[in-house]
């Protein structure tokens, strides 16, 4: 009976819809014909590979129809061809999809970002637009050390403590977003003058940068005052600065927004 149950929970979540599958996993079926879908790797993949400019893409689909295993397919095809691809599912550290807020998402990119590509460059432009207003933002960052007396990765590592704050800490949220929020614009200023010194230290054989942040799809529309969304003002008002950021970028997004994302939205 043990080895039974075993068997069967092995083979349950094999099949769980909601756990995607590695790139090259041997249990991945192309359904595109079934589906109707392009391929991603065609339709998304060659639009990043071919364009001279900065593309913004925007990825939608019902829950657990494999958006997720599909992206990890697309990191792998474009790592191939040349690209650093930093992806990130953002739920999962970062924001909190019951209450979710374009500030959280910018921050989340920022981390992910430094993360990934310290090795490659200093990130002195966010480490001197974070002293700049760390007066402000330390009290949220639940520190009273003073920034100067940290070492560079602690440093660094301030930008983790607040994305970690605003998912976990609901009490801390809204303050941590009225700090940031009159902010933004020089934060994708900081941001973007460190992805292009990491755009011209990429590791040899990559030449191209890319961002993909998954599973914002997965934000909960919240209903405002004036009878908009969240959605609204994240998709939609905030779509400009969504798409500021000096690199391939690829977003999840709501499906019920996805006819009107286009018109907002550089595809």
């Amino acid at each position: 009976m043990t080895s039974n149950f075993a068997l069967l929970k092995r083979i349950y979540n094999v099949f769980d819809p909601f756990r995607p599958l590695p790139a090259g996993d041997p249990a991945y079926v192309d359904c595109t014909k079934v589906r109707g879908d392009g391929d991603i790797l065609v339709e998304i993949g060659r639009e990043i590979l071919y364009s001279d400019r900065m593309t913004s893409q925007l990825y939608a689909g019902h829950r657990g129809a494999g958006k997720s295993t599909e992206l990890l397919r697309l990191q792998k095809f474009l790592d191939e061809q040349g690209c650093f691809v930093v992806y990130f599912p953002a739920d999962e550290e970062d924001i909190d999809p019951e209450d979710a807020q374009y500030t959280d998402i910018l921050l989340a990119c920022t981390r992910h970002l430094v993360e990934a590509l310290k090795k490659q460059t200093s990130p002195t432009s966010l480490l001197n637009w974070l002293k700049d207003r760390w007066q402000d933002l330390k009290d949220v960052a639940l520190t009273e050390v003073s920034l100067e007396s940290l070492s560079i990765e602690t440093q660094i590592s301030q930008f983790a403590k607040l994305t970690a704050n605003l998912r976990a800490e609901p009490t801390q949220r809204q303050k941590i977003r009225e700090r940031i929020n009159p902010h933004t614009v020089t934060l994708i200023a900081a941001l973007n003058e460190f992805i292009q010194d990491a755009k011209n230290n990429l590791p040899s054989g990559y030449s191209q940068l890319v961002l993909i942040a998954d599973n914002l799809d997965r934000i909960v529309p919240i209903p405002q005052e004036d009878g908009r969304t969240n959605h609204d003002q994240i998709f939609l008002d905030r779509s400009e600065q969504l798409q500021a950021l000096d690199c391939h970028l690829l977003y999840t997004v709501p499906i019920s927004l996805l006819e009107l994302l286009h018109k907002y939205f550089l595809v």
